[in-house]
């Protein structure tokens, strides 16, 4: 069924003598991608607003508020409006609650068409990050051709409308330092980079001590610290860095996994 034919039928009911189901004609257009679906839901540190299309996936994730401002704003955004509904389709919800818990999943479908290529390859590369880890944002910026645009991936991060779905709190600054957060400021970045295991304290320490990348002196490889290949080094085999250029003069070797920078000594 195409738009014009799903208008026909909703015309065609409207204008019957019986009523149609409730809710019948925004299903109808819902199904055509006229209107899309929100509700709220658990998400990682408290409750979130979610909407998403029936055609292209989930369209935005924002920490619950106003419900009549975010159908406002969405409607803005995306120049379709958004309906609550009770709840989210079994399968989608599945596939989120995977994600946020760090667990093997395909999905969900997100869906960026407001954005422009730059911001969606910025996005589209931080779901890659791994739970658990952080990237810099000059890593962001490499990993998608730009590595000069450090400045606009973190606007792209800022500007993210799928927060938490897709992991902008993963990215951090260059010094090691954990930065700020558009969905609730640093302390909210602290506590759902807590909750996904990484010890934010420890990487405040070794940031404030100028030690950026952690190397085994059994595999003679350097990693970011929040990699899963560091976190597994037992304190013994660890040796600290403070850059790559460090690194690399000692024979250590860049992991395959996180690909740490390999700049000059205080590239970002």
């Amino acid at each position: 069924m195409d738009m014009r034919e799903a208008r026909a039928m909703v015309k065609a009911l409207r204008a019957t003598e019986a009523k149609a189901p409730e809710g019948l004609a925004d299903d109808v257009l819902a199904g055509v991608g006229l209107v899309d679906s929100w509700t709220e839901i658990e998400g990682p540190i408290g409750p979130l607003f979610v909407a998403w299309s029936d055609t292209t996936g989930i369209t935005a994730a924002e920490r619950s508020g106003d419900p009549d401002g975010f159908e406002t704003e969405y409607e803005l955004r995306h120049g379709r409006p958004a309906r609550r509904v009770p709840e989210m389709p079994e399968a989608l919800l599945s596939q989120i609650h995977k994600r946020f818990e760090g667990k093997r999943t395909k999905g969900p479908r997100v869906d960026l068409d407001t954005l422009t290529e730059f911001e969606k390859a910025v996005l589209l590369k931080t779901m890659e990050i791994p739970y658990g880890e952080v990237r810099p944002y000059s890593w962001v910026a490499r990993e998608i051709g730009r590595p000069k645009a450090v400045r606009a991936v973190g606007s792209a991060l800022a500007g993210n409308p799928i927060t938490f779905v897709i992991p902008c709190h993963r990215v951090v600054r260059a010094d090691g330092h954990i930065g700020n957060y558009g969905a609730g400021g640093p302390e909210a970045k602290r506590e759902v980079l807590e909750l996904e295991g990484i010890d934010v304290g420890d990487l405040e320490r070794s940031a404030g001590a100028g030690m950026r990348y952690t190397g085994s002196d059994s595999t003679n490889i350097y990693c970011y610290p929040s990699c899963r290949h560091a976190r597994r080094t037992s304190a013994r085999h660890e040796v600290r860095f403070r850059s790559a250029r460090e690194a690399r003069d000692a024979g250590y070797r860049p992991c395959k996994v996180c690909k740490p920078l390999e700049g000059a000594p205080f590239a970002a």
